[in-house]
């Protein structure tokens, strides 16, 4: 189990750990309690660990989403900043959604009240608490062994609905979205009998290839839909059918708008189920649509399914969250062993197509700038168009926040993603509860990014991080960091080569290492790709790499942006996408492995950019922008909790701006930590204190 409590010392209360994802979240009590065990059949929701114990009052010290529920689990309310609430006398759960799932189950009378940072539940008596908590670790449950052939591969692809825990509009919330079964090749085809798929009456055909199996399987899972191999491709629901490829149209897009389209009708539709709450998208279109929520929600999926689609898709895009991930696959298959997860992020699924060059070009420098390369004897690198080392852009590069390409060579615009940076994280073992950082800086030259990050790494009273700094590593001491150092997060500085990383002996090739214990990295380095592609064949789940020569100065621009993206909760695709859009330099670095890792916690919800005109007559106009990350993925509803703005949206995306005065504005921004763009200029309010918008 990898849920802890600890009584804490501090102060009077909890702390409550997840020891596999290095969440924490602390619970403070008017008094001294002794958490006890207990039964989770009080409880109407997953949870892994249930604790009772005895209070009058509990505080938290960040801001979490807040949801009544009545004594069946229903919803009753979502609770918002500013808000105070009165608690009935009977049987409620109160549910909190941040690093873990948190539910009290409370029978007393009392008050709720969320503030700016914080939140607080008083009772009338002292009263006896339980605690259910669920992680937000997902892991599949099963392994389907399937032969090559398209026809077992079929059929062990259309058990991955096995993992959905409703086929209601609920399952847009990720929590009821199990991570489907892993899948292996082997001799024959080998599903397990603890396989139980959905009561369902939906079935995809697809045409005869691998392309079309890979590309359909995220809409069979979340249609909870069987595949079957035909001449004409189509949705079959009842009786109804959906052509799929028809018109002029490739049969990948129709499948990707169709998974879109459903999926963002059900965020609206689940509003009439057991979580009810304002959601900006559902008020834009409620007045708009053709049929009742209250109906749609009572439908069976297949009714769901056919008025759905009667809607052009053109009129609902402009309020669709943006979607995460769109995986470029090779036809093979192999790649079959990749569909468990990018399927678990709803990724779309393309085929490998895009333009390769055959040089990469080294920046243009003046005589006074460094260049993190370890040799400045070529300007140019030339390739054969059909090695590995050759630069692709992919043909679509514009569809989500991550485009991660599985195919040869080094894309450009889009992630590398390899199947080991999956994989290990699946073998992941509970870590300190500290969140290990080691910066190496090698090169006395580059010292500003190392004083600038050590400044920046940890600054977070709420999370106990622990942060490594060391100068001139040799080669003999840097392995023996990444084998046996056990870093959550390895922050490089110096030069490198596709043959190694520059040590002040000799360069030290990570393709020489059995193994590395390093969870993350970033390589502020010269042509550092080849190096961390190695580390996630290693051990490492993921970083951020370059391709070619980066200029000293602006490498360190987008050290010191993406180590305070990091720093705040933000996954390495969300934080190498603002720090590519707020950097003199950006396109040259690129991520290595699973791009949704991060290192650390937000602070409540999914992280945030605030987003600021001051071109109004009267106060700013206020926006945010959002992105997914492992808990809170894509469904997630976020607000950014400024009381005098109503903007609970889908995540990830963005909200409107509206208008606020300065004060409130100013207010807000005192209190959270966040990265703000003030007309495209970003900015930081790091620390407590005033944030003048001049």
């Amino acid at each position: 189990m990898s849920i802890e409590l600890e009584v804490t010392n501090r102060q009077q209360g909890l702390d409550i750990y997840d020891s596999i994802e290095q969440r924490r979240i602390q619970v403070e009590t008017a008094q001294r309690v002794a958490p006890e065990a207990a039964s989770p059949d009080d409880f109407h929701f997953p949870v892994d660990t249930v604790c009772t114990f005895e209070t009058n009052e509990l505080r938290f010290d960040q801001v979490y989403s807040v949801t009544l529920h009545d004594d069946s689990g229903r919803s009753e309310g979502k609770l918002d900043v500013g808000e105070t609430v009165r608690l009935e006398d009977r049987t409620q759960f109160i549910g909190f959604s941040g690093p873990m799932k948190l539910y009290f189950r409370i029978e007393s009378a009392g008050t709720v009240s969320i503030g700016l940072t914080s939140i607080r539940l008083s009772f009338d008596q002292e009263t006896r608490v339980r605690l259910g908590i669920r992680s937000l670790h997902d892991q599949p449950a099963n392994t389907i062994t399937t032969p090559p052939n398209l026809e077992s591969m079929t059929e062990a692809i259309s058990a991955f609905p096995s993992a959905l825990k409703t086929l209601s509009p609920e399952r847009t919330w990720p929590t009821l979205r199990g991570h489907p079964p892993l899948v292996e090749l082997g001799d024959s085809l080998e599903i397990p009998d603890t396989i139980e798929l959905p009561d369902n009456e939906i079935t995809i055909t697809i045409p005869d290839t691998y392309q079309g199996l890979f590309q359909a399987a995220p809409l069979a899972f979340y249609l909870g839909a069987q595949i079957r191999i035909g001449t004409d491709p189509s949705i079959e629901a009842g009786r109804f059918e959906y052509p799929l490829g028809t018109e002029g149209k490739a049969f990948e897009d129709d499948v990707a708008t169709v998974l879109k389209h459903v999926f963002f009708l059900d965020c609206i539709t689940r509003g009439e189920g057991i979580f009810q709450y304002d959601l900006y998208e559902r008020t834009m279109l409620a007045d708009q649509l053709p049929f009742d929520l209250a109906e749609m929600y009572a439908a069976s999926l297949p009714e769901r399914l056919e008025r759905y689609l009667e809607l052009p898709f053109d009129e609902l895009e402009q309020y669709m969250p943006r979607w995460p991930l769109t995986a470029h696959l090779p036809s093979n298959p192999e790649s079959v062993e990749l569909l468990p997860f990018i399927v678990n992020e709803l990724g779309v699924i393309r085929e490998v197509r895009g333009t390769t060059t055959e040089t990469i070009p080294s920046p243009e420098t003046t005589p006074t700038q460094v260049v993190r390369s370890a040799s400045r004897s070529e300007t140019t690198r030339t390739f054969s168009p059909e090695s590995d080392r050759a630069l692709v852009k992919p043909n679509v590069t514009d569809e989500s926040i991550e485009h991660a390409w599985f195919g040869d060579g080094i894309p450009k615009n889009a992630s590398k993603a390899t199947i080991d940076a999956y994989r290990n994280q699946l073998s992941f073992t509970a870590r300190s509860e500290s969140i290990e950082i080691l910066l190496v800086c090698n090169d006395a030259r580059m010292l500003d990014e190392h004083d600038l990050l050590d400044n920046v790494y940890g600054n977070r009273e709420s999370l106990p991080f622990e942060v490594h700094s060391e100068f001139g590593v040799d080669s003999s001491r840097l392995a023996s960091l990444l084998t046996d150092g056990g870093y959550d997060f390895f922050h490089y500085i110096g030069h490198a080569t596709e043959d190694g990383i520059r040590c002040p002996d000799t360069d030290l090739d990570v393709r020489s290492l059995d193994s590395v214990d390093v969870s993350v990295f970033f390589l502020n380095a010269c042509r550092s790709y080849d190096q961390g592609l190695a580390l996630t064949k290693r051990g490492a789940f993921g970083g951020v790499t370059t391709y070619s020569d980066v200029i000293n100065e602006h490498a360190v621009e987008i050290g010191g942006t993406m180590a305070r993206l990091l720093n705040r909760g933000f996954p390495l695709r969300a934080a190498l996408e603002v720090a590519r859009k707020n950097s003199v330099l950006g396109d040259e670095y690129l991520i290595v492995g699973d791009g949704s890792i991060d290192i650390a916690q937000t602070d409540g919800g999914a992280p945030l950019i605030v987003e600021l005109d001051r071109d109004c007559e009267h106060g700013l106009d206020f926006s945010v922008q959002t992105y997914s990350t492992k808990e809170f993925k894509l469904g997630s509803a976020t607000a950014s909790n400024l009381p005098t703005v109503s903007d609970r949206h889908l995540t990830p995306g963005y909200t409107p701006y509206s208008n606020v005065d300065r004060q409130s504005l100013e207010e807000y921004l005192m209190w959270n930590e966040l990265p703000i763009l003030v007309e495209d200029e970003l900015h930081w309010n790091e620390g407590i204190g005033p944030f003048t918008l001049e």
